[in-house]
């Protein structure tokens, strides 16, 4: 059964309060830096550090008039704080403390996201090693190639997520910085030992260089990491899609008791999870080159790209970790038709052994170009009228001139297809 998702963690990451907060902690451990340093005097930052809040409404309602959310916010807690409050922020530019907070955020997300991508992995990997010698066909162009084990599939897909996992945790560190550098980052009215003292207090390290913000393709290469990590989940859910069709029926998302697939046809049980994760990859990927355009501002800023992330990053987040949320219980309880995969093998009368016999004819001696034209004309013969591949090649006097019965019969074997299945689990680990 698929739950609904109702997890508050990720939402609560982009909630006003928790962006507020987290720019109130820089403001006070800026302070707290100051106060070490003898440039405010102690009482004041113990008065700053006790009085200090802010109320949302107040904030909007000040904003309201200033059109300066930053303004806005500090003179809200200002106010909460009195005579004190006018050692706050000081030497500092709004986008110190917008950007080492957003920065945060993002490592907060990151977090989350990665706690999320390690259960799929987990969960992955266990389905893997449970169908690890399942036997099915495999496809490329959506024609039968030749056999590989549904375990092999699942595997493939677990390595694919270690590699989500190792962008997500270099992205993460990639974002983790802060800056505290004044209005072009030349530090003219801020000593740069509070930068160290804020990034260290609050999880980061301070930008080696910034100008007035935190450089932008950070923060493109987050979302272009969640973008390609949406794009894995796509690809698995296409997966899915497709082999849950009627006429293939290999494995099937979850369908719970009550569910209706269709408002006019009773009998429909739709892939609509996973075709919900395979649409909203599309919003991370747009969202993705919308942080791309971010890069490009003018001299030391602009504020173009501040509108957009206020959208992308809390957006491409929530739509990342719902889409985790959904394809891990998707995969927690994917039903998987061992029998409608052998039976699916067997669809095509054994042509997926084609290459085998091309190939035992060429260890006789004969030309590939041949063997391949001997093979072939079987081939197709079997796939026009239906008769299996391996009675036709054994009634082929030319071919049979080369091989003997008993050959034939060792060339159709599907164990030779897996007998390597072994090693590539204990290459990846998943022994």
């Amino acid at each position: 059964m698929i739950e609904r998702y109702t997890l508050p963690e990720m939402g609560s990451v982009w909630e006003p309060r928790n962006r507020f907060q987290k720019m109130l902690d820089v403001e006070i451990y800026a302070c707290e830096c100051m106060a070490e340093m003898g440039k405010i005097p102690r009482e004041a930052f113990e008065e700053i550090k006790t009085k200090a809040g802010f109320d949302i409404k107040r904030i909007e309602e000040i904003e309201a008039v200033t059109r300066h959310d930053v303004i806005a916010f500090l003179t809200a807690v200002g106010e909460e704080v009195g005579d004190a409050s006018k050692y706050i922020h000081m030497g500092m530019t709004s986008s110190d403390v917008l950007d080492t907070a957003l920065s945060s955020q993002m490592k907060e997300a990151a977090e989350l996201l990665l706690a999320r991508l390690r259960k799929l992995r987990d969960v992955l990997a266990d389905k893997a090693v449970k169908y690890k010698d399942t036997l099915m066909v495999g496809r490329t162009h959506g024609i039968h190639a030749e056999p590989i084990t549904f375990g092999l599939k699942m595997a493939l897909w677990t390595m694919e997520v270690d590699r989500s996992i190792e962008r997500l945790i270099k992205a993460k560190e990639i974002i983790s910085v802060g800056k505290i550098s004044g209005a072009v980052g030349t530090f003219a009215n801020i000593d740069p030992r509070i930068e160290e003292h804020v990034c260290r207090r609050m999880g980061l390290k301070p930008a080696l260089i910034s100008t007035q913000i935190v450089q932008r393709d950070r923060h493109a290469e987050f979302l272009t990491t969640l973008a390609i990590i949406g794009s894995s989940l796509d690809k698995f859910a296409t997966e899915i899609r497709s082999l849950q069709r009627t006429d293939i029926l290999e494995v099937e998302e979850p369908f719970s008791k009550g569910q209706k697939g269709s408002s006019a046809m009773p009998h429909k049980k739709n892939p609509i999870t996973v075709e919900r994760v395979a649409g909203l990859s599309r919003v991370l990927r747009g969202n993705a080159l919308a942080s791309l355009e971010n890069v490009a501002l003018w001299h030391e800023r602009d504020i173009t790209h501040s509108s957009v992330e206020r959208v992308i990053l809390p957006d491409s987040c929530i739509v990342l970790d719902y889409m985790l949320h959904l394809f891990i219980k998707v995969m927690e309880d994917l039903n998987v038709y061992v029998e409608n995969m052998r039976a699916n093998m067997d669809r095509t009368l054994g042509l997926v052994f084609s290459q085998r016999v091309m190939l035992a004819l060429v260890d006789k001696g004969i030309l590939r170009e041949t063997a391949y034209e001997m093979v072939q004309r079987n081939a197709l013969n079997a796939w026009h009228t239906k008769t299996d591949f391996e009675y036709l090649i054994l009634q082929d006097k030319e071919i049979m001139s080369y091989l003997s019965n008993e050959e034939v019969d060792r060339l159709f074997d599907y164990d030779y297809h897996t007998r390597h299945i072994d090693y590539i689990f204990e290459r990846a680990g998943l022994d």
